[in-house]
């Protein structure tokens, strides 16, 4: 059983943020399979799929950022499994919008989500999906920009970028990882067409 994260802040005054677009990719990969969210669980809303050859459960975590963990912890606890079945997609804002790091483990990076993790499962071994947010206004707080809206030019390319990172997150899980980094992490501008999987 494989488990797919889509970190964000729970509650529709932070759909439309820039911190929930991990919240978006997974719920893209639901949808590609007419599957919504079906139950709460693990403090979190979750589906299962079938990607590729692979039972997968996709989660929404319900804590907000800063206490993600806790409901990986949970999730892991309802599969069974641990964190080398686990991926987790966030937002990164020193990435530009739609750019990709796909790394099989790795620090928090100054991301409160992946650090909750990081310090309750006590391990940095899990693979995560950065997608780029950014770059980000210097005059700005960090925490301000991840929690506003994206600009409506932004919002024009948000369906690419989200189609091309629940292509990745898919791709990480059929083919693994290290043959994902080398297809995605060299992403090109959203706009741009990678072929089918």
């Amino acid at each position: 059983m494989k488990i797919l994260v889509g970190l964000g802040n729970p509650g529709e005054d932070y759909m439309t943020t820039r911190h929930n677009i991990g919240t978006r990719v997974a719920e893209e990969i639901l949808q590609r399979r007419g599957q919504p969210y079906e139950e709460r669980k693990a403090r979190s809303i979750v589906g299962r799929v079938r990607i590729g050859d692979h039972a997968v459960i996709v989660a929404r975590p319900q804590t907000f950022m800063n206490r993600s963990g806790r409901a990986v912890a949970d999730l892991l606890k309802l599969a069974e499994t641990g964190p080398e079945d686990l991926l987790v997609v966030c937002d990164d804002l020193y990435l530009d919008l739609g750019r990709m790091r796909l790394r099989t483990r790795g620090s928090h990076g100054g991301h409160n989500g992946l650090l909750s993790i990081i310090e309750t499962l006590e391990t940095q071994a899990f693979a995560r999906l950065r997608v780029g947010v950014g770059p980000a206004d210097p005059e700005v707080p960090h925490a301000d920009f991840v929690l506003a809206p994206f600009t409506r030019r932004e919002q024009s390319l948000l369906p690419d970028v989200v189609r091309r990172a629940a292509d990745c997150a898919e791709a990480a899980i059929v083919l693994g990882v290290a043959a994902a980094m080398n297809r995605f992490n060299r992403t090109p501008r959203p706009g741009a067409a990678e072929g089918p999987l």
